[in-house]
This record gives C-alpha cells, structure tokens and sequence, in this order.
C-alpha cells in the first residue's frame, strides 16, 4: 500500500505519552499515530451516517416528542417506570 507522510505539531505532554505507548507496546510512534488515527476516522464517519440518518428521519416524520421523552426519562426513578415512547 501506497503511504503519506502527514507531519503535525502536538503538544508536549500528549508526544511523551505517544513515546510511552509505543515503549511499552514495543511498536513504533508512527504505528500508535496510525493506530489512533484510524480510530479517530471510523469514528468520525460512523458519527455522520448516524446523523444523516437522524436527519432523514427528522425529515420523514419519524421523531418522538419531547414531552414523551422527558415523562419517560422522569419516572425511570418510580419502581414502575413508563415503557420507552415510540
């Protein structure tokens, strides 16, 4: 595979703890960089599709009033709590 250089400035403190994971991993700095970086982007895109998701819900009508939700969230604390809304 094809790679890029990407060079970027960090704050001390967060390098050292870079330099110690990748120590006591016994791997390289740039492996824990890519590592985290990968991460970091799965997360990212699986953020967007569920908000584009929320949006075409929203968008189609499928959405719960809030009232209902904020009733249901409030009687979590009784001993018989209401169902979820739907």
């Amino acid at each position: 595979m094809e790679t890029k250089v990407l060079t970027a400035h960090v704050p001390l403190p967060l390098a050292e703890k870079v330099d110690e994971m990748a120590a006591r991993l016994e791997r390289s700095r740039g492996w824990i960089v890519k590592q985290a970086l990968s991460a970091w982007v799965e997360q990212e895109e699986e953020r967007r599709r569920l908000t584009l998701e929320a949006m075409a819900d929203v968008d189609e009508g499928r959405v719960i009033d809030h009232q209902a939700v904020q009733a249901w969230a409030d009687s979590l604390d009784d001993d018989d709590p209401l169902p979820p809304p739907r």
